[in-house]
């Protein structure tokens, strides 16, 4: 007998998301709101603070998010007044994306050897541990399972020319998603790292010489073609169906089979 399977498009209808990380229409997080709210989510935004509100509120108004509000994981409490919303207005949730990170410059810009332990431990708080946060956070909230997302890149496996102390963090994010699998697992919560190849986000305008990491994507991946946002939000979005319910503690490369070549 031929399965029948639910329209495409209600995929995710009921289920509740938080994204945090959108910072105007090229981010990488709005790809994959866009992506979620296609099959049916509702979602929750945040936004940074006050000067970045006014490139995010349009982009969450269009996602008809029911809940805005600011986030900034280096000022005390806000995480929590965030998650502390998120079950006075519903409840529960279905799934989280973590699209943040973020190094001083001096201690990006600079040698891994040479950076100081103010730079690393900022560098690691905002990048890795607000993420451990959120799904501590998010655990008690997933009471019949759900899905945790995180942003990494190759960096944290190969060193990549300018990226530096960030593919340290990214290495340390990639680990504590692997734990936080395993942790959760037994309560049906799936942890997983998306790994984009080099897209032109805000976030990644701080890294030097950024053009040419594109250019080498573009020219060495076996797709021979760099990637879009909405290509890793549709398949971030598969991870969070019901379909994927087995799929855990990864690392999703979404970089046209880059990470494949020499």
């Amino acid at each position: 007998m031929i399965p029948v399977f639910p329209d495409s498009k209600v995929a995710l209808k009921g289920k509740k998301g938080l994204v945090i990380g959108i910072a105007n229409d090229q981010s990488i997080a709005w790809g994959c709101a866009r992506a979620f709210r296609a099959l049916g989510a509702e979602l929750a935004v945040t936004y940074l603070n006050d000067r970045a509100k006014k490139y995010v509120e349009p982009l969450a108004q269009a996602l008809e998010a029911p809940i805005f509000m600011p986030l900034d994981v280096m000022v005390e409490g806000q995480t929590e007044q965030v998650f502390e919303r998120i079950r006075q207005d519903w409840g529960s949730l279905d799934f989280m994306l973590h699209s943040i990170a973020f190094s001083p410059k001096e201690a990006l810009h600079g040698r891994v050897v040479d950076v100081g332990l103010e730079g690393f431990l900022k560098t690691m708080e905002v990048s890795c541990w607000s993420f451990l946060r959120m799904a501590h956070l998010a655990e008690p909230l997933m009471t019949k399972g759900g899905t945790m997302f995180t942003m990494t890149y190759y960096g944290s496996q190969m060193v990549v020319e300018n990226y530096n102390i960030m593919g340290v963090a990214k290495a340390a994010l990639e680990a504590s998603v692997r734990y936080v699998a395993a942790e959760l697992g037994p309560k049906g919560i799936r942890v997983h790292a998306i790994s984009p190849g080099p897209l032109a986000t805000r976030a990644a305008s701080g890294i030097p010489e950024f053009d040419d990491l594109m250019d080498k994507a573009q020219s060495k991946a076996p797709a021979r073609s760099l990637v879009s946002i909405e290509d890793v939000g549709n398949a971030t979005a598969f991870l969070a169906l019901d379909g994927a319910k087995l799929l855990t503690g990864s690392v999703l490369y979404i970089d046209g089979g880059y990470h494949i070549i020499d």
